[in-house]
């Protein structure tokens, strides 16, 4: 994906970097931070209730889910996976045919077999149930994600327009625009900074301190912050960035630890 092999005896570059911590700097708390449903306790303990959004459910399988008991707009979503999202706006509506096919492949997909993200191995699938969320513009819930090192924060992107025409822009700590990008095109309307932008960034140091690195994700709702989840290898070190250069500019900003 990188058209060239990665330097893993001394690596330089962010992308290499997340090769090598997924080589060498093997935790085994990190699989609770990366289910989605453990990862909400672990974050409640440091931050408390106010940050989690809510939980209607968690299953073992879809016909385990009762729907009358479910809201009239709810997210469904599996604990190990990455992109199995079923976002329910009408309980009416849903086509639950549509619904258990997602989320059934969902369940059988191996996440960790794609990349090696270990921290994914030992993930229990199961499917939850969270509460509809959607911020200030009324149609999308848009997803503020903090680069952390070492409990120092660096920079973020913000996603929008997903699912369908899904945009990154990356910023820096003062929510300046930065000249690359990666993965997705950069959006075509102006991102302003959310209300609540100093307090996301006090909650991603809180979040990240004593980790290496860590991307935390959250969310803005007129101000009011709720956590999203924590990854560990933000596209899994095998997306380019554009220009390249920026590649080794954050590699210098995550020191690698000595391997145990």
């Amino acid at each position: 994906m990188m058209h060239r092999f990665p330097n893993l005896e001394k690596p330089t570059t962010y992308n290499e970097k997340l090769q090598w911590l997924k080589l060498n700097c093997r935790n085994p708390e990190y699989t609770k931070m990366v289910d989605k449903y453990e990862a909400k306790e672990y974050v409640r303990k440091i931050l408390g209730d106010e940050y989690i959004i809510p939980t209607l459910g968690v299953w073992n399988s879809f016909d385990e889910i009762d729907f009358d008991k479910l809201p009239e707009k709810f997210v469904l979503k599996c604990t190990h996976d990455s992109g199995g999202l079923v976002i329910c706006k009408d309980k009416s509506k849903l086509d639950k045919n549509e619904a258990r096919k997602k989320i059934e492949n969902s369940l059988k997909h191996n996440y960790y077999l794609e990349h090696r993200e270990y921290p994914y191995k030992d993930v229990k699938p199961r499917i939850i149930a969270e509460q509809f969320m959607v911020d200030e513009s009324g149609t999308e819930l848009k997803d503020y994600k903090f680069f952390c090192f070492n409990g120092v924060c660096k920079m973020l992107f913000v996603a929008t327009d997903r699912p369908f025409d899904t945009r990154f822009d990356f910023f820096d700590t003062d929510f300046n625009h930065l000249p690359f990008k990666q993965g997705h095109p950069l959006a075509t309307k102006k991102i302003a900074m959310p209300k609540g932008f100093e307090e996301m960034k006090r909650i991603a140091e809180k979040l990240s301190v004593n980790i290496p690195h860590v991307r935390v994700d959250l969310y803005d709702i007129n101000g009011h912050i709720y956590f999203g989840e924590l990854t560990f290898f933000h596209f899994s070190g095998n997306v380019p960035f554009e220009p390249s250069e920026w590649d080794g500019k954050i590699g210098n900003w995550l020191q690698l630890p000595t391997p145990k």
